[in-house]
């Protein structure tokens, strides 16, 4: 049966859209995917200053500090700075500081001139910590393990700067729970992946760490302090090199978090994310936007072709080999970055992912204010 010009150039175009995803699979994730877990490294190590910001966390410190204070590690202490917080932080943070010798308390007090926002406290807790290696985690996180901060060391003699962390979201009963845990799973090997090819462009401030002196060298957030996200993936986006940048994902140095429980403020958190990827490096834009559009375009053309006769059976087959070929990488990570039970599900998540991200993307048009808290 011949095939008229749309429906030629339709599957054309979802050839070219099927070669585009499966280069991402086939020779960037596929890297995570052999990529040889070692075990923590017990030897020489040097001091470590965790980092936590917390504006109004009072119930999550007091259910979470303990754990960083539990950590199997030699000399460490743990910077937390209060941003302005109403809720008890204050009085809970000087309860803790006669428990544990080894916390620091940072205040940011209302009023004054500065620009109020978790970089300006990240700034505040970055300066008082008296260490120069800096582990980052949030109020809201736990360390999977006491070995979590041997893990997330900086070896000695070493030209690595910046260690690449994961943390997984916690498992509840709702299609939100699965959706923001896929999409954390997809952040997730994105990054961890070109991190591997010699790419690093993000990181995720509930778990990872860098060098004070690389901080100050490039004088921290000044670039992109005026938006309010960007403590976290824009430094490393504009500081992290194929040179000095190496990714951690040993399970004993996975954070968990709790995830949002509302829609509504799910999608607060993606805008503000967005909102820092338009500062990315060009490059770093380009291959991200080419995945997604690709992405969508693939499914979009998929439907597309089974409206016409002449093509249902071609797309079809296109279809089933391309979830085949998948197959074969993203279970395997799924049970790697702790969601295996997710594992079934991919072909579909992958589709709501999809959805949801042009969702989400086509609302940043219209909504444009965003904050930290």
């Amino acid at each position: 049966m011949e095939l008229n010009l749309i429906e030629f150039t339709l599957l054309i175009a979802l050839v070219i859209c099927v070669l585009i995803q499966l280069y991402y699979t086939l020779f960037v994730h596929v890297k995570l995917a052999r990529y040889k877990i070692t075990g923590i490294d017990t030897g020489q190590h040097e001091p470590i200053s965790i980092i936590v910001c917390a504006r109004n966390e009072a119930e999550n410190l007091r259910k979470n500090l303990p754990k960083l204070f539990n950590q199997n590690y030699g000399q460490y202490e743990v910077v937390v700075v209060n941003d302005r917080s109403w809720d008890g932080t204050k009085e809970l943070l000087e309860e803790f500081s006669k428990q544990y010798a080894n916390l620091k308390m940072v205040t940011v007090s209302e009023g004054g001139s500065f620009i109020a926002g978790k970089k300006f406290a990240a700034t505040m807790g970055i300066k008082a910590s008296k260490y120069n290696w800096l582990v980052f985690t949030d109020a809201d996180c736990m360390p999977a393990s006491e070995n979590w901060l041997l893990g997330m060391q900086k070896t000695v003699n070493s030209d690595t700067e910046i260690v690449l962390g994961y943390s997984p979201y916690t498992k509840q009963r709702s299609l939100l729970n699965v959706l923001i845990r896929f999409e954390t799973f997809f952040t997730a090997v994105n990054y961890l992946s070109f991190a591997l090819k010699g790419m690093p462009y993000m990181g995720v401030g509930r778990n990872m760490a860098y060098h004070k002196e690389l901080f100050f060298r490039n004088k921290g957030f000044a670039a992109h302090m005026h938006i309010p996200s960007g403590d976290d993936d824009l430094f490393v986006n504009a500081n992290a090199t194929a040179d000095n940048t190496i990714i951690q994902i040993n399970r004993e140095t996975h954070v968990w978090s709790g995830p949002k429980l509302t829609f509504l403020s799910y999608i607060r958190q993606k805008k503000r994310h967005i909102g820092a990827g338009k500062l990315y490096k060009p490059k770093h834009k380009f291959i991200l936007s080419l995945q997604i559009v690709t992405q969508f375009l693939f499914y979009a053309l998929i439907v597309a072709l089974l409206c016409f006769k002449a093509t249902q059976f071609i797309a079809l087959g296109i279809l089933i080999l391309n979830i085949i070929v998948r197959s074969f990488v993203y279970p395997k990570l799924l049970h790697r970055l702790n969601y295996k039970e997710l594992r079934w599900w991919f072909p579909f998540l992958d589709i709501l992912l999809v959805l949801f991200l042009v969702f989400n993307a086509i609302l940043s048009i219209f909504v444009k204010k965003v904050s930290w808290k």
